[in-house]
């Protein structure tokens, strides 16, 4: 049997992003904090601010 896939919230994303984008930690740190991969941070931080620049 698959696994599911896993789903975040749009609060847990801002907040993975925004602990990013303020340098404290590297991606890969706040991955491995996280459970997740870094990529996926990337693509976080873009659209949280391209979401944010637009409207």
């Amino acid at each position: 049997m698959a696994t599911k896939r896993r789903s975040f919230t749009a609060q847990f994303k801002f907040k993975v992003a925004l602990e990013a984008v303020k340098g404290v930690k590297t991606l890969s740190e706040l991955a491995s904090e996280h459970g997740v991969h870094p990529n996926q941070i990337g693509q976080w931080i873009q659209h949280t601010f391209r979401t944010q620049v637009t409207n």
